[in-house]
This record gives C-alpha cells, sequence and structure tokens, in this order.
C-alpha cells in the first residue's frame, strides 16, 4: 500500500503567536513606518503654519496650511527645491498683479483677457520645462488668478493683498522646511546612492546578456525604456539634493557627467546588439565568420566588471579597479582586433565591412565604459578633475503641445470669466481662478481629464467632510489646539492617501481644498449660502477643466503621440545641421527625454507604443552615427583636407541631405534616395582607401569613416525599423547590397 508522502516527512512546526506578531510588527517597521512618518511629518507642519498664521494675525491662515500640503514631497531636498520655484513664481506672479491692476483697474474685461494670456503663456512654460522650474512657471500664473482676480474688484487693496499672500506662503514654506529638516529628516542623498548603484549593477548585466547574445531586442528595449526612467529620475533627484547636502553640490558635475556618459553608453551597445542581431539574420557564410570571430571579445568584458570574490562591481570604491582593468583592455583591444583581422577569409568587401564595424562599436562600448566607470569611481573623493563638466541635460519639449497646453489654459480662464461676469454668481471669481491653476498643474500628467477627475471626487469628500466640520464641529471649538485636534484626523487621511498611487488624485483634492472650506479666517464667517457657492464653484471649475481637455486637443490622443513621434523624427535632422560643439549630449538627452513623455502617454496602448519605440531607437542609431562622422568629417578637413577626393565630399554631402529628408518625410522616394547617397558615399571612401599603402592614422581614419556610413546602411535595412516598411521588396536588398559590395 502506497503512503502518503507528507507521512515520512515531520511537520513543519507552526510558528507560535508572538512570532507571528513580531513578524507582523518587522514588516510594518521597514514598509509602513517611513509612510506614517511623512503624514505625522506633513500634518504638523500644516498645523505649525496654521498657529503661526493665527498668531501673526494673518487675513487668511489657511493659505499657510495649504501651501504645506502643495510643497510637501518625502525629501527635504525636494521640499526646499519646490519652495525656492514657489517663492520665486509668487514674486513674479505678484509682479504681474501689481502691472495688470495699475493698467486694468477700470476695465475688467481687459484686466481678464491679460490674465488669460498671462496664464496661458504660464502654461506654455510650465510644459516647455521640467522636475520643480516647471512648477515655477505654473506658480507664476497661479497668483495672478489667485490675487489678481479678487484685486481687481478692489485696486484700493492690491499691495495688501499681495504682501499677505506672500506673507502666509513664506510661512508655510518655512514650516514645511524646518519640520522636514529636523523631524526625522528623510534625505535625498541616499535615493540618489541607490539609482547609480542600482543602475550600475544593472547595466552591467545588460551588458554581459547583450554580449553574450542572450537578451532578444523586445528585453532591450525594455531595459533602455527602464534606464530613461532611471536617467531623469536621477537628474531630478540630483537638482533637489544640491538644495540640501553640500556633499551632493560637490559633486553635482559629476553626477550630470554620468547620466551623460550613460546615455552615450547605452546607445552604443544597443547599436552593438542591432548590428550582430542583423549578422545572425544573414544567411550568408561570411556572417557567421565575422561571429566567431568578435564574440569571444564579447565574453570578455562582463569580468572586468566583476570583483575577485564573483560579485559584480557597485560601490564606487570597487568601479575604481573595474576602471583600471578596463583602462588596460581598451589600450590592448586595438592590436588584439587587427591581428583577428588579419586572420579573416571573407568573399567580400561587404562582409569585410561588417566586421570592421562590429569592432569599431565594441571599442566605442569599451571606451564609454571606461569613462563612465571612471566617473562613478571619482564619487568617492570630495573633488576631482571630472568634476568639470558644464554640459547640463537638455530637456526637449514639443512646442506645439506647449502652446497647445498655454490655449487651453487662456480659454478656459476666459469661458468661466465670460459667465462669472455675465451671471454675476458670487464665487465665479473662485471658479474662474481655480479652473485656470488646474489646466495648467495638470497639463504635464500622462491623462490630464482622469487626474482632473480624480481631484473632483476629492473635492466632494472635501465639501462634505468641511460642511461637517464647518456648521457642526467648528462652532463648538474654543481656541487653536481644539481646532487643530478636530482638523488632524481629516488631515492625516488625507495626506495618507497621497502616499498611493491609485489614489493620490483624491488624497490631493481633500488636502487643498478640505482646508480651503474648512478652515476659518481670522474673522471667521458662517454662511451657508457662500459655503455652498464656494463648494459648487470649486466643483465645476474641475468639471469645467476635465472637459476642456477632453474636447480641446486632448494630449491623450493618438496625434499628440504621433506630433511627438515628429519632434523625434527631427533630432536626426538637427544632427545633421546642429553645431557640434555639445550636439552630442544635445541629441542623446533630448532623444531620450522625448522617449520618456512617449513612454508616458501610451502607457495603456501597446502597439503605439511599440511603433513609437521603434522610430526611438531608429533616430539614435541613425542620429548618434551621423554625428560621429560629421565629428570624424571635421577632424580630416581640419587637418587632413586632402585626404578624401571631391568626389567623396560631394558624395558625403548629398548623403547630410537625403537622411534629413527621410527622417522629415519617411516615404518610398525619399528611403531610396537616402540608401543610394550612402551606397554611393561607401563606394567614394572604399576608393580613397584603395588597395596602396597608406599610413596607419590616415587609415583608421579613412576606416572610421566607412564604418559609420556602414552602420548607418544596415540601420536603414534594419528589418525591425519603422523604416524597413518604406523599402521596395526584398529585390531592392539584394540590388544595394550588390551595388553596396562594388
Amino acid at each position: 500500500m502506497n503512503q502518503p508522502a507528507n507521512t515520512t516527512a515531520a511537520a513543519a512546526p507552526r510558528p507560535s503567536f508572538g512570532a507571528q506578531l513580531r513578524d507582523a510588527a518587522s514588516d510594518w517597521w521597514q514598509n509602513e513606518r517611513p509612510t506614517w512618518i511623512y503624514v505625522f511629518k506633513m500634518v504638523f507642519a500644516g498645523l505649525l503654519a496654521l498657529g503661526i498664521g493665527y498668531a501673526l494675525d494673518l487675513e487668511s491662515p489657511r493659505s499657510a496650511l495649504i501651501t504645506v500640503f502643495i510643497v510637501m514631497q518625502p525629501q527635504s531636498g525636494m521640499i526646499l527645491a519646490k519652495s525656492f520655484y514657489r517663492v520665486i513664481g509668487t514674486l513674479v506672479g505678484s509682479v504681474a498683479i501689481i502691472v495688470f491692476v495699475g493698467l486694468f483697474a477700470q476695465t475688467p474685461e481687459l484686466f481678464l483677457i491679460a490674465s488669460a494670456l498671462w496664464i496661458g503663456l504660464c502654461t506654455v512654460g510650465s510644459a516647455h520645462n521640467r522636475n520643480f522650474r516647471s512648477y515655477g512657471f505654473v506658480l507664476s500664473g497661479y497668483t495672478v488668478a489667485l490675487i489678481g482676480l479678487p484685486a481687481a474688484l478692489n485696486p484700493g487693496i492690491t499691495f495688501d493683498s499681495v504682501m499677505t499672500r506672500g506673507t502666509e506662503i513664506t510661512v508655510g514654506i518655512v514650516c514645511a522646511g524646518l519640520v522636514s529638516a529636523l523631524v526625522f529628516p528623510q534625505a535625498s542623498a541616499p535615493g540618489l546612492v541607490r539609482i547609480i548603484r542600482g543602475r550600475f549593477t544593472a547595466f552591467v548585466d545588460l551588458i554581459g546578456a547583450t554580449l553574450g547574445g542572450t537578451t532578444d531586442r523586445k528585453q532591450l528595449d525594455i531595459a533602455n525604456a527602464r534606464f530613461v526612467g532611471d536617467i531623469i529620475g536621477l537628474e531630478a533627484l540630483r537638482s533637489s539634493a544640491i538644495f540640501e547636502d553640500p556633499e551632493i553640490r560637490l559633486r553635482s558635475g559629476r553626477l550630470t557627467r554620468m547620466n551623460s556618459e550613460f546615455m552615450a553608453l547605452s546607445t552604443r551597445v544597443h547599436a552593438l546588439h542591432q548590428l550582430m542581431n542583423r549578422l545572425h539574420a544573414n544567411p550568408a557564410p561570411s556572417a557567421q565568420i565575422i561571429i566567431d570571430a568578435i564574440s569571444p571579445y564579447f565574453k570578455e568584458v562582463q569580468p572586468l566588471l566583476t570583483r575577485e570574490s564573483g560579485e559584480p562591481v557597485m560601490s564606487a570604491v570597487d568601479a575604481a579597479d573595474a576602471a583600471l582593468k578596463l583602462e588596460t583592455y581598451k589600450r590592448e583591444l586595438p592590436r588584439r582586433v587587427r591581428a583577428t583581422r588579419n586572420t579573416l577569409q571573407l568573399d567580400s568587401d561587404a562582409a569585410m565591412l561588417d566586421f570592421d564595424t562590429a569592432s569599431e562599436l565594441l571599442y566605442r562600448v569599451i571606451e564609454e565604459l571606461h569613462a563612465y566607470t571612471l566617473t562613478y569611481a571619482s564619487l568617492n573623493q570630495r573633488r576631482h578633475e571630472r568634476e568639470q563638466w558644464e554640459h547640463a541635460y537638455a530637456f526637449k519639449t514639443s512646442m506645439t503641445t506647449a502652446l497647445i497646453a498655454g490655449a487651453r489654459a487662456a480659454i478656459t480662464l476666459l469661458l468661466l470669466s465670460a459667465f462669472w461676469l455675465a451671471s454675476g454668481w458670487p464665487s465665479g471669481d473662485v471658479a474662474a481662478l481655480n479652473a485656470a491653476a488646474f489646466c495648467a498643474i495638470t497639463s504635464a500628467a500622462p491623462d490630464p481629464a482622469r487626474a482632473t477627475r480624480t481631484v473632483a471626487i476629492g473635492v466632494v469628500f472635501a465639501a462634505i467632510a468641511g460642511y461637517i466640520y464647518t456648521f457642526h464641529l467648528l462652532p463648538r471649538t474654543d481656541g487653536y489646539w481644539m481646532l487643530a485636534a478636530m482638523l488632524m484626523p481629516a488631515l492625516m487621511l488625507a495626506v495618507w492617501l497621497t502616499t498611493k498611487p491609485k489614489w493620490a488624485g483624491y488624497g490631493l483634492g481633500i488636502c487643498i481644498f478640505f482646508p480651503f472650506l474648512a478652515v476659518p479666517d481670522n474673522f471667521a464667517h458662517f454662511n451657508a449660502a457662500g459655503y455652498l457657492n464656494e463648494s459648487i464653484a470649486l466643483l465645476v471649475s474641475l468639471i469645467v477643466t476635465a472637459v476642456s481637455f477632453m474636447l480641446l486637443l486632448p494630449p491623450t490622443t493618438d496625434w499628440t503621440v504621433r506630433v511627438l513621434e515628429k519632434q523625434l523624427r527631427k533630432q536626426v535632422v538637427d544632427a545633421c545641421f546642429g553645431k557640434l560643439g555639445h550636439l552630442a549630449l544635445k541629441f542623446e538627452s533630448g532623444t531620450r527625454d522625448l522617449m520618456h513623455q512617449i513612454t508616458m502617454l501610451t502607457s495603456s496602448r501597446p502597439a503605439l507604443r511599440q511603433n513609437a519605440f521603434g522610430w526611438t531607437f531608429a533616430t539614435l542609431e541613425v542620429g548618434h552615427a551621423i554625428i560621429e562622422l560629421r565629428t570624424e568629417l571635421n577632424g580630416i578637413r581640419t587637418e587632413r583636407p586632402d585626404l578624401l577626393s571631391a568626389e567623396a565630399y560631394a558624395a558625403l554631402n548629398r548623403l547630410r541631405e537625403t537622411i534629413p529628408a527621410l527622417f522629415s518625410t519617411p516615404n518610398r522616394d525619399t528611403f531610396a534616395d537616402a540608401l543610394a547617397a550612402n551606397d554611393h558615399a561607401i563606394a567614394q571612401v572604399q576608393q580613397t582607401i584603395g588597395p596602396h599603402y597608406r599610413e596607419r592614422s590616415e587609415r583608421h581614419r579613412l576606416q572610421r569613416t566607412l564604418s559609420y556610413l556602414h552602420f548607418i546602411r544596415t540601420a536603414l535595412l534594419d528589418q525591425q525599423s519603422p523604416l524597413h516598411t518604406m523599402r521596395d521588396g526584398a529585390a531592392n536588398t539584394t540590388h544595394s547590397g550588390a551595388r553596396h559590395a562594388t
């Protein structure tokens, strides 16, 4: 008779109740404790600002409380950065208010038109910038709406309103900054360290898998999309951490440099991977010979990035040892590759070009990896020569989408203002200013209509809770301490909701609008009709904002993605004609910034995202090769202009004309022209090299030029690229290949 398997094994002892309780407490301590510390800190800072506002006899202390919730961030550096730009935005907006009130106080219609134009302009600036600088533009416009509309109704109090508003904001900012920095401070620097170490380790693994041939294109695309998020995240953390940590300020240049070197390195690795994929897809025997010849070099890279214990390099100290090994490997690689090349027996010049291009890309990967590792290792020192780096990350935003966002905010404000003036609605100014503010604030969200709807639901809860507090609980309170105790549960719930991505919009709506409705001014007014009017105005403003996002050229439409794709392809045009000074960095960061925007917009549309990713990688491959080709030719023209013939220069200039035409207007005709121009340029450079003797430096320059041209050709003929659909068929490939070989 068969015995059950579990009868032969001893039953696992069940944990005691105390052990389970300890495990649960440990899990809470690790995962939930930071969240609740953040909740208590923000509520404490908000109530402190509120108390100071009452003590200073400010007109509306709730503005100080709301300011705390607006600038709240997990790290103190982020709070300081956001507060800095909030102050700047408020000051600029205050100046605009004084100007507008002075010019148009007697004509409300002109004042509203000027305010709408100003808010639209600020929204354009917000959409065109990133991080908290964008927030500064939002505040410049929002301040005009918040203070300017009431001031226009009573010009005599304009200066007092501006000063009071500035004081209330300052109180909120100071309280948020002090509490964040002094009470269980959470610095940004550890987050930077985690991103840097995690990215370095992940990229080492990716290099090993990519060069080892175990990563397919889909996995590489996913990894590159993740790295784009890391690049932008590190830049955001760096720009915030410099406000709080002098050590970060000392290393700010190196952190920016690391981002630049990482972008260049990831582009090289992707290009090499794609070239090897094309060789694997090539059925010709020469392709396998090339793969067998170059693959052993790939397997030598990952051990250079591994410690003696077998673990991957993580810390800056370990990176210093890896940099020494990479330097030795880089120095010996050209000689070894030349020796391998001399042993190859290939049947065509095209096959030899494949090997030369692959070996050139491999050398560039090692060169960029060595530079990246050196910069990482330098972070272990407070001061280092690699800190001298002035090339900032260049954000890239479509001016078309930014202008649409600005026009949307201006039109929304004008429509609600016109309704306010025509209807005489007492709370129409609240609806108008709030709609304009949220048009600007949510314009950068992936789905602004949805974000506004979630905030509107939060406003409904805030209005209901605020009514109960204002008319049932507040009359029973006596003094600030009872008011603070009464407000604390609702505020804690609201802040806690903002820590949950799924409910953050609801929490934001409650955080901002519950204090606006429920917290009394220094001179409290109990007016049920006024309360209902303001609640309805807030809700109507958000509904109108959501409708405007759905009707006025919604950012979530395919059209917006196509605009970004066009902007992405224009990067190749800039690569062909831009100034070479800092062109590579601008191209790399701009392309990845556009890629990040497309990723955010297409999160729920995988087919659209896949097509956009195809254009992203085609742009990176061709654009980067064009920049390197131009850099090489610039050196040749400067030092040895007679190295290339007039016919070769003419062919290269023709290529520089046809590639931008292809990416500006991709179709069969422009593709055929670009491919023909590329083949002609290859033939001219090959003819220049010839079979006769040349000095090694001259031959290397010409070989590099030829490698860049050949890589552009393989990128154009890539079957996984969107450009593949513009080819006339397999016959065209064969014909071009034959012509190329000649």
